[in-house]
């Protein structure tokens, strides 16, 4: 199995991320799940490596940015992420947005952030499979987490209904809970 090519979709909107604790599960019966729950096709091999770069400023809060590469794919060129800021916490969504930018990028790209100033925070190797159900990605790593993931034109709230009912169909396996990213920091 091999992890897809790098594509570069463009953002219109944002995306509506969901992170989902891991609370003892069994692997194998989450990935059958899975297998069951998504599209029709063999789960994908994933492994990259992401470093997480701040610029602090002269206001309270870093800039932030996330250059990710594949491991399994190494002419395939960097991701770099931005990712703005949590929108207004709205009760009856089930699922945390926020605006995003993901493009393409060099292979020189850390060596361009830290010139620019920007510092690495922390960085991290993510090994797992990643399983798609229409325009979701589902990706479960070995840092024990999954990650529910939807790119969506800004307004479009039913998107958040479907992956809570995508979430309902993983319990007992998986606690479902929307995320604090004050958290994550």
């Amino acid at each position: 199995m091999e992890a897809p090519p790098v594509t570069v979709m463009p953002v219109t909107g944002g995306t509506i991320n969901m992170m989902y604790l891991w609370r003892q599960v069994a692997l194998e019966s989450l990935l059958h799940r899975l297998r069951g729950l998504c599209d029709n096709m063999e789960p994908e091999s994933s492994a990259d490596h992401e470093l997480v770069y701040l610029l602090k400023g002269q206001q309270g809060n870093p800039f932030m940015l996330r250059a990710r590469r594949s491991l399994l794919h190494p002419t395939a060129p960097w991701h770099l992420r931005y990712q703005g800021q949590l929108e207004v916490a709205d009760k009856s969504r089930h699922a945390l947005v926020r605006n995003c930018v993901d493009v393409a990028a060099w292979h020189s790209l850390p060596e361009f952030l830290n010139e620019m100033g920007f510092r690495m925070d922390h960085e991290f190797v993510a090994k797992g499979q990643v399983f798609r159900k229409g325009a979701m990605k589902v990706v479960v790593s070995k840092l024990l987490r999954v990650l529910l993931s939807v790119l969506a034109p800004a307004g479009q709230d039913t998107v958040s209904e479907d992956m809570r009912s995508f979430a309902e169909q993983l319990r007992p396996l998986v606690h479902l809970e929307k995320i604090d990213p004050k958290r994550l920091m």
